[in-house]
Order: C-alpha cells, then structure tokens, then sequence
C-alpha cells in the first residue's frame, strides 16, 4: 500500500541563486534571472535571453574543489553542485550507511563539450576524455563519484517531465523497499544544440517570457540542477530526522499526440494529475497551490490551461509558472519546481507568474501574478516534455 515519502534534504543552483535561500529571496522579491548570453558562443546571443548561470565552468569546478584536468561537463558540474548541498542539507555525513541510490535526470548531458571538442576529437588525444563525457548517464555516474556514493545510479531523460520521474522513481523504490534513501533530481545546462534545436521550432521569445499570457511568444531557455533527499520512515524515524515535506502522489501518462506538441486538449495532462490526486487520496479541493508547467509557448499553455479546467472545474487552485524567474531549464524543470513547492509549503505563499498582463482568449484563467501568503498544505507540480511525457508530483506537509 503506498505511504508518502519523506523529504530530508534539497539543494539547488539556478539563474537565480546558487542556493535554496537565493532562490527563495529572488522568488518572493520578483528578481528574475533571464539575461543575455555571456558564458556561451551563439549566433543567437544577441537575439534571445535565457536563464544563464553567470559562472564558468572553471568557477563552478573551483567550487567543487575538482582539479584543472577534470573532465566534468557543465551538466555535471551543476548537478554535483546542487546534489551536494541537497546531502549537507539532510545531514548525511556518511552517504553510504544506508541503501541509498542516486536517480538523476538530464536531456542536454555533455553535449556542451561535445559541441567545444568535436572536430578536434582525431586530431587531438587530450580533448578525447571530453567527448567520453556526452551521454545521459556520464553525468549521473560523475555526481555519484563526487558524492562518494558506492550505491544504485539511474539516469532518466524523458524531455522536460525528467527529474519528476526521476522523483517518483526514487518514492517507488523507497516504497517497494529496495532502497533506504535516493537523491533525485536533474540537471541540465545550455548548449548550442538545445538552443538551435527550439530556436528551429519557433518556439524562443526574444524578450522576457510570458507564461498564460495571450500575447505570450514563446520559452527563454534556462539552465539549473536541483536535487531532493528522500528517505524512507525507518531512516526518518531511526536518525530523527526533520522532514521539509513529502511526496505524497504522482502520475505520468503519455498522450502520444504528437513528437512535440502536446495534445490540445491536454489529455496527458489530464491523466497524469488524475493519477496523481487518485494516489495521494486527495480530493481537488485539497490543493492548495499548482506550480504549474506553463512554458509561455502558444501550444503548452493552451493544453495545461485545458486540462487544468477539466481537472478543477470552475474551481482551479492558484497557479503560478516559476519559468518566468529561471527559463525553461528542460531536465532540470520539475527539480526545481519540486524545490519551489517544497519552499511554498514551509513558508505558505504562492510565487507570482511574472510578466502576465492579458487572460487567454480561450478560457477564463487567470494565474496569481503577486506574491501572496496563505496557508498551504499541498501543491502540485507539472512538468511536461516533448513525445508527450507528462508527469505530475504533489508535495505535502504531513
């Protein structure tokens, strides 16, 4: 029978903050974090903004403290970041006491060395280790070397629903009783090849991003990691453990509608906050807050308003899209929004949808574009990918 699961730790780097209190700062003080492009070569630098890190890949190695020669991609240099400080903030000093896992998620990967080191790969021996650093799973395995953990290490890459699978993934095995604890999350960092890629699909903004918005003409994207300790009741129990908060539903379904596009009428959407309301024996008028996907492009919007009403009816939670703050940062999207939730609940407030101005013609939707104080017992996050992955995960108090 499923329980929920314990959240004991999370850590985070984004546009915003390099931590999980910058971030709440920027949240609730409406700074945002889309600039222009200064850390990456593009012929698109001038002409769209994105949620940039504004650190080097030396700076970002200089604080993990790893050497010169390190071979780590900017992918895995921001998930070894963030997951550290998600371990410092579970006060686990010895990572492998318990039957702990890593599941982390990425769509980007290396691809930002590959891209540096590619043509040089045959005429260079020394740049080779780079391109050994492209796939998915090279990142995962980086972070779990940097956090000395000797455990199971699984890496999920479906788009932009990844880290929330990575999420349930990790509750799953907690549950099914194959592991005491799992930091779970995604990272993901900007490349050439992601920024090229949406910008041939027509579907990047060259301003600030607009999410629900009528007017809104497309993504920024962004680049982050962020990671969460969960941990089973025994661990909790057994080391007294403060709990930040718990998963306590989840769901993802696949509306096979189209390789990008999201079905119209949200039908995947619809599926994956049924089954995660059904798991977490909630009924719709216990949510409190939706963190919602909200990517300010024409399709996504209009499918997740559709299923919103289709879920809630007349009565649709306070919603908001944190994308406004930090850009879409693909992998990394629903780990940092699993942070924000988790932020929501402890302090009660509901983060403002930056930039609205116009309701959409097609409904009567309008997200919460202040930041507001009320009480908060569950929120839920959804996070939607391309090949129609669509994931829902709900955040509790107790």
């Amino acid at each position: 029978m499923y329980s929920k699961v314990a959240i004991t730790g999370m850590g985070i780097i984004s546009s915003i903050g390099k931590t999980v209190e910058e971030n709440f700062t920027s949240l609730t003080e409406g700074k945002k974090g889309i600039s222009t492009i200064e850390n990456l070569e593009t012929i698109h630098k001038d002409v769209i903004k994105v949620g940039e890190i504004k650190l080097t890949n030396t700076e970002l190695a200089q604080l993990l403290g790893l050497s010169s020669d390190n071979n780590y991609s900017r992918t895995a240099l921001l998930g070894a970041y963030a997951a550290k400080q998600a371990v410092q903030s579970a006060g686990i000093n010895a990572i492998n006491e318990y039957r702990t896992g890593l599941i982390s998620s990425t769509s980007v990967g290396g691809m930002d060395m590959t891209e540096r080191y590619f043509y040089d790969y045959f005429k260079n021996e020394a740049v080779q280790k780079y391109i050994t650093a492209h796939d998915a799973g090279d990142s995962s395995h980086k972070i779990a070397e940097y956090l000395g953990l000797e455990g199971f290490v699984s890496t999920v890459s479906t788009a932009c629903s990844s880290a929330a699978n990575a999420i349930m993934m990790g509750a799953r095995m907690i549950q099914a009783g194959k592991l005491d604890r799992v930091v779970v999350g995604g990272t993901d960092a900007l490349a050439k090849f992601t920024i090229n890629g949406f910008k041939t699909l027509m579907i990047l903004s060259d301003t600030y991003n607009t999410p629900f918005d009528n007017h809104r003409k497309g993504l920024n994207l962004g680049e982050a990691a962020a990671f969460l300790v969960l941990e089973s009741d025994a661990v909790v129990k057994e080391q007294n453990k403060k709990v930040l908060a718990y998963v306590s539903g989840f769901g993802n379904a696949n509306d096979a509608y189209h390789q990008t596009a999201s079905s119209e009428n949200g039908d995947g959407a619809f599926l994956a906050m049924e089954k995660a309301l059904q798991l977490a024996k909630l009924d719709i008028s216990d949510i409190d807050y939706i963190n919602a996907h909200g990517t300010a492009t024409p399709n996504n919007d209009l499918s997740e308003g559709r299923a919103l009403i289709r879920i809630f009816g007349e009565k649709v939670p306070e919603f908001s899209s944190t994308k406004a703050f930090t850009g879409h940062t693909l992998a990394a999207a629903a780990a940092i929004e699993a942070v924000y939730s988790v932020l929501a609940l402890q302090n009660n407030v509901v983060f403002p949808n930056l930039n609205f101005q116009t309701p959409m013609e097609e409904f009567d939707l309008m997200p919460q574009t202040t930041l507001k104080h009320k009480e908060i017992r569950h929120v839920l996050s959804n996070s939607f990918g391309f090949g129609g992955n669509c994931s829902t995960v709900i955040f509790s108090k107790n």
